[in-house]
């Protein structure tokens, strides 16, 4: 997607270490650098680039077909530089805190979502799901991500593969999942949706990244679709975005507990964000959602029954 969609952003503060020598130390780091290629590397689905952090030697960021993707720094994995990782993961922290999670990514790229939740909550199971099968074989390489059973990644389409996962075992499912600079519409759908609702246990939290322009037509919709679902959902962005200026992101938090997004503090909290951002609720989400429709799969093809 454009660089506004999935640009880094002001960086998260670092974050505490919660056991020693969890950390790859200088040395790893170093060695980590020493795999990174120069320039493209062809995939099957097209390209994919490391460029090094010019002020952070640990650092740099993933390119997907010129895109950025993800920001991973080797020296703390718990440093997110997107800014609707940085939005993401606060609810993530709201969601019992300093426990162990269950959590499914539907796309992966590198992984920095994922690698923050193994630093923060030791001993979580993660399953991070990439359409290209090669990427995620080099994103181990370069970036050193954590092996099964802390965190498994499968190949496949994202909605086919959340089909295949048990109910009621993930706490936290997150949507990121772009073709260009658009989310694929089966990923979108009310069908969708409740297969997600499906995969939850009670009380998690669905989080979905929604790229978007001045007219939010695309977040409005989802966010219609999420409320059909889901007993409470919020809209985190940028101010400048929901006054109807630029392009860029749009989280969608959805949970059937009514506790979770209302937790004491997230509001403030996605405020005190180095690029502060707002939070709808109630009314206020009701208002951006308007008279939008509830996104639906297509009614099957009668030929595909002959």
């Amino acid at each position: 997607m454009p660089d506004r969609a999935r640009r880094p952003g002001s960086h998260r503060p670092p974050t505490p270490r919660p056991l020693p020598g969890r950390g790859r130390g200088r040395q790893g780091a170093r060695t980590q650098r020493e795999t990174w290629p120069v320039g493209p590397v062809e995939i099957p689905t097209g390209t994919v680039e490391v460029v090094p952090d010019p002020d952070h030697a640990a650092g740099a960021t993933l390119l997907v077909n010129g895109v950025p993707s993800s920001y991973v720094d080797l020296d703390d994995p718990g440093v997110l530089a997107f800014e609707y990782m940085q939005q993401m993961a606060l609810v993530v922290d709201a969601l019992r805190p300093g426990e162990p999670l269950d959590v499914v990514h539907l796309g992966a790229a590198g992984c920095a979502l994922a690698r923050a939740i193994d630093w923060t909550r030791p001993g979580s199971r993660q399953v991070a799901v990439e359409l290209d099968a090669r990427l995620p074989e080099l994103v181990r390489t370069w970036f050193g991500l954590p092996r099964s059973p802390a965190l498994r990644i499968r190949a496949g389409d994202a909605r086919a593969q959340l089909a295949l996962l048990h109910g009621a075992s993930a706490d936290v499912v997150v949507r990121d999942v772009f073709a260009g600079d658009t989310t694929p519409g089966h990923v979108t759908t009310v069908e969708m949706v409740r297969d997600v609702a499906r995969v939850l246990r009670p009380g998690g939290a669905y989080l979905v990244n929604c790229a978007d322009g001045a007219d939010l037509v695309r977040a409005r919709s989802e966010a219609a679709t999420l409320t059909e679902v889901f007993a409470d959902v919020v809209a985190i962005a940028e101010p400048a975005l929901l006054r109807g200026r630029g392009y860029g992101n749009v989280v969608l938090a959805a949970s059937d507990d009514p506790d979770l997004l209302a937790v004491a503090g997230l509001a403030r909290a996605v405020r005190s964000l180095p690029a502060p951002a707002r939070l709808l609720r109630g009314d206020e989400l009701r208002a951006l959602v308007g008279d939008a429709a509830v996104l639906r799969d297509p009614p099957p093809d009668p030929q595909d029954a002959a």
